[in-house]
């Protein structure tokens, strides 16, 4: 099967392969499932991944890592939970159905300030921002949009702190990710399995956080814990470790060259089809998840159908869009993609 699902997404079969044998055994005669989460083994595992993301991001000393759960969602809630208060405002960058989500949970602590939306353009287009409002408590932007394919090329200048959910695009391409306060991302598009959720902050901004929270929905609380504060998802945090050594191996220079050649491929195809049609405006595709319309609904079952019979699978559209949705995060290779436009124009030479 040729896997282009958004998430849980496709991994390196090397990455596969390792997780696959420490199943069996890891160490001691134990399976990597059944490692103490605070025993050395696992300490080990955690500190290791801690240092591969700092270095494959190239953030200082100034920055915490720590393996969270919850999913996108409770970074929806905690963020505003431990940075907002009632009397303050938070400001939004709505490029697509997550960050406008973000935007709503955040409503539950403090007030919000749209600065930039593109949901009259039904997310075609990363929104363009202005001069953004001074003392606002956070900005928050979502770095790429799945269900809409566009992605953040430049970020906003601001005096307020700097918040991003890059969960599908992290890891992705090379970023001067210090000028971002937080960010998070989780696992299952370019990190690793579901059920573990990557969060990076520089500690200066965790010591701005609100009082009075309850341990396990403060961040301070779960840094200080490296990761440990109750029982971590061990082998979502293992299994993403073996992908951050891949990626160290492959260096990011590679990794974004290799994912700016496939898309380029890919979007090339469906410019040239004369039945498929890109949705998100050019100048703000998406490098991960590219998304494409059939010229009608039939055209639409009828690929889809062809594609299954090919071995290829994860292209139909978000449920709330329709059409197609290919995601090209990093294990995706180039033969792969190739493998696809084969497809696409097979399809399309014999379509009546």
């Amino acid at each position: 099967m040729y896997n282009f699902n958004s998430g849980p997404a496709a991994l390196p079969g090397e990455v596969l392969q390792q997780a696959a044998q420490d199943i069996l055994h890891f160490q001691n005669g134990l399976s990597v499932l059944e490692m103490p989460h605070r025993g050395t083994a696992i300490k080990a595992v955690i500190k290791e991944s801690e240092d591969l993301v700092r270095s494959l991001l190239q953030l200082g000393d100034d920055y915490e890592v720590c393996w969270m759960q919850g999913g996108g969602r409770a970074q929806f809630a905690m963020i505003p939970m431990n940075f907002l208060k009632p009397e303050k405002t938070a400001g939004f960058i709505n490029s697509g159905h997550w960050a406008d989500e973000a935007m709503n949970y955040a409503r539950y602590y403090g007030k919000t300030l749209e600065i930039a939306g593109s949901k009259d353009d039904e997310y075609r287009h990363i929104p363009q921002w202005e001069a953004i409002p001074e003392n606002l408590a956070y900005v928050h932007l979502t770095s790429n949009n799945t269900i809409y394919g566009t992605q953040f090329f430049d970020f906003p200048e601001t005096n307020a702190p700097l918040v991003a959910d890059m969960s599908s695009d992290l890891f992705s391409r090379k970023l001067d990710f210090r000028k971002f306060d937080l960010i998070y991302a989780v696992a299952q598009k370019n990190i690793g399995p579901a059920g573990a959720t990557l969060v990076i902050a520089k500690s200066g901004f965790l010591n701005r956080q609100n009082d009075n929270l309850p341990g396990i929905f403060s961040y301070k609380e779960l840094f200080k814990a490296h990761s440990a504060y109750n029982t971590p998802p061990v082998f979502a945090i293992y299994c993403s470790l073996l992908n951050l050594r891949w990626l160290c191996n492959m260096g990011m220079d590679t990794i974004e060259r290799q994912n700016r050649e496939k898309a380029a491929l890919l979007y090339q195809a469906i410019d040239d089809s004369k039945i498929f049609s890109g949705t998100a405006q050019k100048a703000h595709r998406s490098l991960m998840n590219v998304c494409f319309r059939g010229s009608n609904p039939e055209t639409e079952e009828a690929f889809l159908n062809f594609a299954g019979q090919q071995g290829i699978s994860g292209i139909k559209g978000h449920r709330s869009v329709g059409g197609f949705r290919v995601a090209l995060y990093n294990a995706i290779t180039m033969e792969e993609v190739n493998y696809l436009v084969k497809a696409m124009r097979q399809f399309e030479a014999n379509y009546q």
